[in-house]
């Protein structure tokens, strides 16, 4: 019975996060109240983050090896509860406004949370399949949760259809590698030959069908539709969940298998490159904020890869050499997930009934209409251009000299001269929000109320782009603990 009890609670964050997305569920024919389904929600939430506690404090693995606990899945649990958590506080005066259905909605973001949980702790690859597709199918029902809206109902289909068709690299992918190394267990495949052209393949298509999920180019072709056509609320958690656990995932399978071979530092260069010009040079021509946060996405993700060029170059002279470029992507995940929900928060209020509201011209004079929602905003918008005093600054800065550190001069350089250019679109909204008069019908009109639970939020993601942006040696003392590198 030990054994038993031993991997249960290895599993309890993802226990406690459906446990409750099925409680709600059952609840949802007899009661009506808002508040109980959010307060239900949140506690869940809450719990799950909380009880990874036990996993962290056990360690090993879990059901014959297929679920890896240790200080990594501990950090990526913590993160993805955080993020859900916000959400579910963010999401509850927006869907009142919107008038849809609570219960449901925080169910399927629970059941994508335990997903998410999956992949952050998977040793082996049919088990993150199982946790990609908890993620992914609830994913596709969140992004079109607005049914009247048929721009709801695009992102979704879209979603759900190349969703797919990664799904499938995804799966062929794993069949290569079992081919190749004849297990599907990360830690049997140490003894694998890295050079091996089927064991390359079937990671070549494993890196695609996660690059959709990170919305790396040229897999980011579906990022703008569906971040536009999504509940903002989703929006937010798109942005931050299930990519950062798609990360861990990718950094588990790169980290813990021989492949950091030139091949891979190749493949995460040319990748970097593409997803940084296409996310930053797409978001030059946006006027809906929506989609210019979307390109935002991508070129944040192009960012992260110059540090897995960093990992995969260093990972050839030892653990040592590469653990701050190990370190600086995980800050990076960190810092980027609160910026990222701070700002969609603010966007899903704004945006009012029907989200109607989301061009520049609606930001114009904000900062005298709503000056604690523009300050905010403002904040999370210089956090992501990586100014000095904000989190971005810091993992923008681990990220920069771990590319340098690896002698990565070109690739450092085009980083910067991204940074230039992603300047102009933050700034430009500033700019909008501070020196540009509203519109007469916008200026007669009430300011917008924010409810105390979306207040609350902005205040947590705020006060947390400040303290990591003041203090980063704690989070990164910590992250460098959880060095899949040097196991």
């Amino acid at each position: 019975m030990f054994p038993i009890r031993g991997d249960m609670l290895r599993v309890m964050p993802e226990l406690i996060w459906c446990g409750f997305g099925v409680l709600l569920m059952l609840f949802q024919p007899f009661v009506r109240n808002r508040h109980f389904f959010t307060t239900l929600a949140l506690v869940g939430s809450l719990l799950g983050t909380l009880s990874a506690l036990w996993p962290a404090a056990l360690g090993g693995t879990a059901f014959g090896g297929i679920i890896q606990a240790d200080a990594f899945s501990f950090f990526f649990h913590l993160l993805i509860g955080l993020v859900v958590s916000l959400v579910v506080l963010a999401a509850g005066p927006y869907l009142e406004r919107e008038r849809l259905a609570f219960p449901e909605f925080f169910a399927l973001t629970l059941f994508a949370t335990a997903g998410m949980g999956v992949l952050a702790s998977a040793q082996e690859l049919v088990t993150a399949f199982i946790g990609l597709e908890l993620s992914s199918i609830s994913s596709y029902v969140l992004a079109g949760y607005r049914r009247d809206s048929l721009k709801s109902s695009e992102s979704s289909l879209k979603y759900f259809l190349l969703g797919s068709f990664a799904t499938a690299f995804f799966l062929y992918g794993i069949a290569l590698v079992y081919g190749a190394t004849g297990s599907t267990f990360l830690s049997r495949m140490a003894d694998a030959g890295a050079s091996s052209n089927l064991l390359k393949l079937g990671f070549s298509l494993i890196l695609i069908g996660l690059g959709f999920k990170v919305a790396v180019a040229p897999f980011q072709i579906w990022t703008p539709d569906v971040y536009e056509g999504a509940p903002t609320p989703v929006t937010a958690l798109f942005s931050s969940g299930p990519k950062a656990a798609a990360f861990a995932l990718l950094l588990r399978i790169f980290a813990s298998v021989p492949a950091a071979t030139q091949f891979w530092f190749w493949a995460f260069w040319v990748l970097a490159v593409l997803t940084m010009f296409a996310g930053n040079l797409g978001a030059l021509v946006q006027t809906n904020v929506k989609r210019m946060l979307a390109y935002s996405s991508i070129a944040h993700a192009g960012y992260i890869l110059v540090a897995f060029a960093s990992v995969t170059f260093l990972a050839q002279e030892g653990a040592a050499a590469a653990a701050p470029a190990y370190a600086a992507i995980l800050f990076y995940l960190l810092s980027y997930a609160l910026v990222k929900l701070g700002a969609f928060t603010i966007v899903s209020q704004f945006g009012g009934e029907g989200e109607k509201h989301l061009s520049l011209d609606d930001y114009a004079g904000l900062g005298q209409r709503q000056p604690f929602a523009a300050a905010a905003l403002g904040l999370f918008l210089l956090s992501l251009l990586g100014l000095p005093v904000t989190a971005g600054f810091f993992g923008k800065f681990y990220i920069f000299k771990a590319a340098v550190n690896s002698h990565l001069i070109w690739l450092a350089i085009l980083m910067a001269v991204n940074s230039v250019i992603g300047a102009y679109y933050y700034l430009r909204l500033i700019v909008v929000m501070y020196m540009r008069e509203p519109s007469a019908e916008t200026a007669s009109s009430a300011p917008m109320r924010f409810p105390l639970t979306v207040n609350l939020v902005l205040t947590i993601a705020a006060a947390s782009t400040v303290y990591f942006g003041l203090f980063p040696n704690q989070v990164l003392h910590f992250v460098l603990q959880t060095n899949l590198l040097g196991h």
